[in-house]
């Protein structure tokens, strides 16, 4: 069975966007994942299709109605019967998202993610409906779709078959606790700067050895809280 994504959002023009393009596109073509769109808004009852209303005890914005929000979520049960799937919630309180995060939801079958807008979601719907809050980042956007974007594209390439080589991802980023090491690629000299001679040694066991020094270098110098973590 494949990798089965959920949206549930406001604006469904907004997927696949490029999501579509390049390997989570091709993956998505050979049916490596599946990605399905559903409008919010179709599970609002009144003649004015109301999705939110005003916040309770006063302030700016409007606030997503739990029971509009509710009807969406419990749309996606099949004969009344719930999957499974982790049901996430872009949000800036969330968890921040991280590559540990990301392995764990692409090793499941799938994954149910709200997008929210205007000043949040009614906290009702949240606790009733096992919203679980994700985070990119400490910083606030006018949507959760494009942080559903950044989710799935992390997610996606982590699928199995997606990537060209099984082995690629092993000394990406976060992988194993440290940023990946300098890349460099021809030509040999560019602007009187040369590509490091061991990386052209074919000495395998020296290049692994400089690789990981640089990683821990690179990791110490630009995320040192990453680094000490490495180091604790």
């Amino acid at each position: 069975m494949s990798f089965a994504a959920d949206i549930l959002t406001l604006y469904p023009q907004m997927f696949p966007a490029s999501l579509g393009m390049s390997i989570a596109g091709r993956a998505l073509e050979r049916g490596d994942w599946s990605l399905a769109t559903h409008h919010i808004r179709d599970f609002a009852i009144d003649k004015h299709k109301t999705v939110d209303d005003s916040p309770a005890g006063g302030g700016p914005g409007m606030v997503l109605k739990p029971d509009v929000l509710g009807r969406a979520i419990d749309s996606l049960a099949v004969d009344g019967v719930v999957d499974d799937r982790p049901r996430l919630l872009m949000s800036p309180r969330g968890k921040p998202l991280n590559q540990a995060m990301v392995r764990e939801f692409a090793a499941g079958s799938g994954v149910v993610i709200v997008c929210g807008r205007f000043e949040g979601v009614d906290e009702r719907v949240i606790t009733a409906r096992n919203l679980q809050e994700v985070s990119i980042g400490d910083y606030v956007l006018s949507g959760g779709e494009p942080a559903a974007i950044i989710l799935l594209d992390a997610i996606v390439r982590l699928l199995p078959g997606v990537m060209g080589s099984d082995l690629s991802e092993l000394d990406e980023s976060f992988e194993n606790g440290l940023l990946e090491h300098p890349q460099y690629t021809k030509p040999r000299v560019w602007e009187g700067l040369e590509i490091p001679p061991v990386l052209l040694s074919g000495n395998h066991g020296a290049v692994e050895k400089w690789r990981h020094e640089q990683a821990k270098k690179v990791t110490k110098t630009k995320r040192p809280d990453l680094f000490e973590k490495y180091e604790s």
